[in-house]
């Protein structure tokens, strides 16, 4: 499962709480009384842990004393709507037994305010701009006479589905920031996953009217699984995946909405070892640079960037770009080395530190905990300093691999902290990871990440584990906050 896509959406202000949650002129009180909440996902029950949505101030390093918000068997994947009244939940873990549920959090109450049953597992759902409704795509989801896979439309106020879109294998989506288009993409052979279905959200329901355009085709798309938009919605850039997702060379292509028509289309590669090495699964958008990480692959061989020779037992790495969208041409000439895996989380935490996730890299292993000293620990998380200064043991420019094992399945930096809690002041510039899925015995965890050190904080209210919270314990999953 992978997060929904980073998206350019512009928040909005938080004028009104979700409609299903309650009425009146003023909202009622947080049922934690905490004023900045993170919400973390715990995927399964154990002992005396339930799975649920646990509730942690995000401004202290401390777990609420309420008990987890029920949202279904296995809760995962979170987005928090743009005002910030709500976070949806998608609970499911892929077996015949998963409930598939998409249940709609009102973060004023801090209760399920409803739930609707989706046809099958989801990877990406997106909220519209006015936070009224979601776009969740379900691949697999059955369809009379026509290939599986449909968006479903979900009025959030009223947890119910309002519509459907048919389109087949329908894996990702973006949305537009005015909301006016969805651009859904697909997996599958070439002729379904090199398109691109365009959904008008405002004819969906309307007899006659056209809901989907599709766009590109072999040749034009090379299995897009991304998009970004320029501020006034003329222009997507679309992240192509290549050779890792089945195809053949990853790159971006700048596409005109308007018409319907490439603009341009640039391979996302940079000379390794006198090969160019090409990758992008993932990305995400700063003013006008975008950074894609991935793993270069050969179609029908497999990886294909060897790691530099005495930095890690790992035999393949992956690479980070740095693209440039208005000379739409990448900048740096020499490979930015990560870990490999198939990246899918990516997040510019403070400080300038730049978090990339990843599931199913090369693990390596301690023989034993804690490990001796200079013994070699890696996971799937790196932390990409995008200064022109040193910060911590990263060079500027340089990447910092933390000695974590696991995919990391959450990554959510933190905007705002106390100057003082507890008996010790706490970092001010921290983010919150999920990692741990993957890794036989161990399960997900929340790691906390000072970006002035790019390493973990110590939390004086859990001297005994740093980095991490007390009382925070299971298979966490995802991790977001939910006060502006």
């Amino acid at each position: 499962m992978r997060k929904a896509l980073p998206l350019l959406l512009a928040l909005l202000a938080a004028s009104l709480w979700l409609s299903c949650g309650g009425g009146g002129s003023a909202p009622a009180p947080k049922t934690s009384g905490i004023a900045y909440r993170a919400f973390v996902t715990n995927y399964v029950s154990a002992g005396s842990s339930s799975a649920g949505v646990d509730i942690v101030n995000a401004a202290a390093d401390v777990r609420a004393n309420v008990a987890p918000i029920a949202a279904g068997n296995n809760p995962g994947m979170m987005v928090v709507t743009p005002n910030m009244a709500a976070t949806l939940v998608f609970s499911g873990n892929g077996l015949l037994s998963s409930d598939n549920q998409f249940t709609i959090i009102n973060n004023t109450s801090e209760t399920a305010a409803g739930h609707v049953i989706l046809p099958g597992m989801t990877e990406s759902f997106v909220v519209s701009p006015d936070s009224s409704t979601a776009y969740v795509a379900v691949p697999t989801a059955p369809v009379p006479g026509q290939s599986p896979g449909v968006v479903e439309v979900v009025s959030i106020s009223g947890a119910s589905v309002v519509g459907q879109v048919n389109i087949p294998a329908v894996q990702y989506l973006a949305i537009s920031n005015s909301g006016n288009r969805v651009l859904a993409f697909s997996e599958g052979p070439d002729s379904v996953a090199d398109t691109v279905a365009v959904i008008t959200p405002s004819n969906i329901g309307i007899p006659g009217a056209t809901v989907v355009t599709t766009v590109g085709g072999v040749g034009v798309f090379d299995h897009p699984v991304a998009a970004f938009f320029s501020t006034d919605d003329s222009t997507a850039y679309i992240l192509s995946c290549g050779a890792e997702c089945g195809g053949n060379q990853a790159s971006v292509q700048q596409f005109n909405l308007l018409t319907n028509t490439l603009v341009a289309s640039v391979p996302v590669c940079v000379s390794s070892g006198g090969v160019q090495q090409c990758a992008g699964s993932v990305a995400i958008v700063n003013g006008s640079t975008m950074y894609i990480a991935g793993t270069p692959y050969t179609s029908g061989v497999g990886p294909t960037q060897l790691c530099p020779p005495g930095t890690t037992q790992a035999t393949y790495c992956g690479l980070l770009t740095v693209f440039n969208l208005n000379t739409m041409s990448v900048t740096n000439t020499a490979p930015i080395i990560i870990t490999d895996g198939y990246h899918d989380l990516m997040a510019l935490g403070p400080n300038g530190q730049l978090f990339i996730g990843a599931h199913t890299c090369t693990e390596i292993l301690p023989p034993y905990s804690p490990p001796p000293a200079g013994t070699e620990v890696r996971g799937c998380l790196s932390i990409y300093n995008t200064l022109t200064t040193a910060v911590g043991s990263a060079a500027p420019g340089g990447v910092v691999i933390p000695p974590a094992n696991g995919d990391v399945t959450g990554i959510q930096p933190i905007a705002k902290r106390n100057e003082d809690a507890g008996q010790t002041p706490l970092p001010q510039q921290v983010v919150y990871i999920i990692q741990g899925q993957g890794v036989a015995d161990q399960g997900g965890a929340l790691n906390i990440y000072d970006c002035t050190i790019d390493a973990l904080e110590y939390n004086p209210s859990d001297q005994y584990n740093p980095g991490e919270i007390f009382g925070l314990v299971g298979d966490l999953y995802d991790v977001v906050t939910v006060d502006f």
